[in-house]
């Protein structure tokens, strides 16, 4: 879609709106035409004066030509931050009111276009608004529809009680563990199919350890505690019982985990769970385990490329639960190709009746560098996969889960979202923390990205860890003088 901008230079702020309701389009900004020209194209205008703006939307697209308004009070002294957010808004508005014509049916999350809904609402009751008062922000100024809404604020009322359970000197680690029996066709992260890379398996470990030790002192040295670890990857039960033992003895031995209170491993692939591997993690104090089927309709796992079945995914459930693991997550995805309405709500049936703790549903995300990218073929609509959705928040609720984290991405099926729901009392700490960016994650390992958080100004530092295994492995001695960033950016906040 060709974009024309007049009167503002808020470029970022209608490509989001665009690719949110429109996430078919790429913005094009030509040399020299104008809106006039024909085509698919918008045309922005913003006007401002005194205190009062207008934004004017033009859409010309799929046959249709529209027009859509909205106005804003900008209070007089306010400072660039606060003066840039409203007129945005006011672009996104206006924005949104053309597109309405054209796509049908207001869409669930209107014109929110953040990826955190949940940190919205937490700033809003934070700044003292009512809970009515938070939905009434929902409502009017995002245009956000009740049932998203609601799970929103659920999700900020979790989010600020894991707030107050933080102390300043606390942080969380994320351990990325970057093979994969295989991979899947919605994937886009790099990680190694072990049965081609397994020479790289032990260097890979070798400096994962290198790294845990220098992280380690670091966090000494700041006089910083670990609160939660996640590992994560890739899979990290790709690993041998033996290996996996290795690394928890060696992660355990290094740091301080006298304020741990939250351990979770990403068991994930059911084609990776054992008995052996699950009693290492049962050891080494491990306390909640992820087992993803993602779906349980055969044909859907087999479409995904994923080389098990529903039968295995059950017998890897209760492999977790006879370990004596106290707390299980299980992941879901609406919108997978080969899947229907049906084949849905079959699958969220029978994850309810196995009862774990968590049960986390994601929407098909259409991410760079992934074979459903590509390929496209056999993928409900969008109106199906919100169907799948509609199907699934009532329904959790009625089986007494409740949201505790909530995300949306880039590329969703839908522009919906990504939902944890947990039983009372078993909300992921870590989960919590890294959508509503709480408190500082250091990320180990490969493809992980350290987050240096300042939860009173909202500063964020960030050291990305190499994706690659070689390049992990080769960059280590780099990746350690890197984090020695969180010393000072911790001193910093403690004084």
């Amino acid at each position: 879609m060709e974009l024309y901008l007049t009167g503002h230079q808020y470029r970022y702020a209608v490509e989001q709106i665009m690719m949110v309701l429109f996430p078919g389009q790429k913005p094009v900004y030509p040399d020299g035409g104008s809106f006039e020209a024909g085509g698919d194209a918008c045309q922005s205008t913003l006007r401002v004066e005194g205190d009062a703006a207008a934004a004017e939307t033009r859409l010309r697209l799929e046959g249709w030509e529209t027009t859509g308004a909205a106005s804003v009070t900008v209070p007089a002294g306010a400072e660039k931050l606060e003066r840039d957010r409203l007129l945005q808004r006011a672009v996104k508005q206006s924005f949104y009111r053309a597109a309405l014509p054209i796509l049908g049916e207001a869409p669930p999350w209107g014109a929110l276009t953040g990826i955190r809904p949940a940190k919205l609402a937490s700033r809003a009751l934070e700044s003292g608004l009512t809970e009515q008062q938070t939905r009434e922000q929902f409502y009017h100024e995002y245009f956000v529809s009740e049932s998203r809404t609601e799970l929103a604020l659920e999700a900020a009322k979790a989010g600020l009680r894991a707030k107050n359970s933080l102390r300043p000197d606390e942080l969380s680690l994320y351990v990325g563990i970057p093979f994969c029996p295989t991979r899947c066709a919605y994937c886009s992260f790099v990680s190694a199919d072990v049965k081609q890379a397994l020479r790289l398996v032990e260097p890979f470990l070798e400096a994962l350890h290198r790294e845990i030790d220098a992280v380690a002192a670091l966090l000494d040295e700041a006089g910083l505690h670990v609160r939660t670890i996640y590992m994560g990857g890739g899979t990290p039960t790709t690993l041998s019982a033996d290996q996996m033992d290795r690394l928890l003895t060696h992660l355990r031995g290094a740091f301080d985990l006298s304020r741990l209170t939250e351990f979770t491993v990403e068991a994930g692939r059911p084609d990776t769970i054992t008995a052996e591997k699950m009693a290492v993690l049962r050891k080494h104090g491990v306390g909640r385990v992820s087992v993803n089927p993602q779906t349980m309709e055969d044909h859907v796992l087999r479409a995904m490329g994923r080389a098990h079945t529903a039968e295995d995914i059950l017998q890897a459930y209760q492999t977790v639960r006879a370990a004596g693991l106290p707390s299980v997550n299980m992941d879901l995805i609406a919108g997978l190709p080969q899947d229907t309405r049906s084949g849905f709500r079959g699958t969220l049936e029978q994850v309810i009746d196995l009862a774990p703790e968590n049960i986390t549903v994601h929407t098909l995300a259409l991410k760079k560098g992934s074979r459903l990218k590509m390929e496209r073929q056999g993928l409900p609509t969008g109106e199906e996969t919100r169907a799948m959705l509609d199907y699934a928040w009532p329904r959790l609720w009625q089986a007494g889960y409740a949201p505790y984290y909530l995300y949306r991405q880039k590329y969703m099926t839908g522009a919906l979202e990504n939902i944890g729901w947990c039983k009372p009392g078993e909300e992921g700490l870590y989960n919590i923390c890294i959508m509503e960016e709480l408190h500082t994650i250091v990320a180990l390992g490969a493809g992980g990205s350290t987050k240096l958080t300042d939860p009173a100004t909202g500063k964020i530092v960030r050291l990305t860890n190499p994706k690659y295994p070689k390049e992990y492995i080769d960059r280590i001695d780099a990746i350690c003088r890197d984090k020695r960033a969180l010393v000072e950016f911790h001193r910093g906040l403690l004084g």
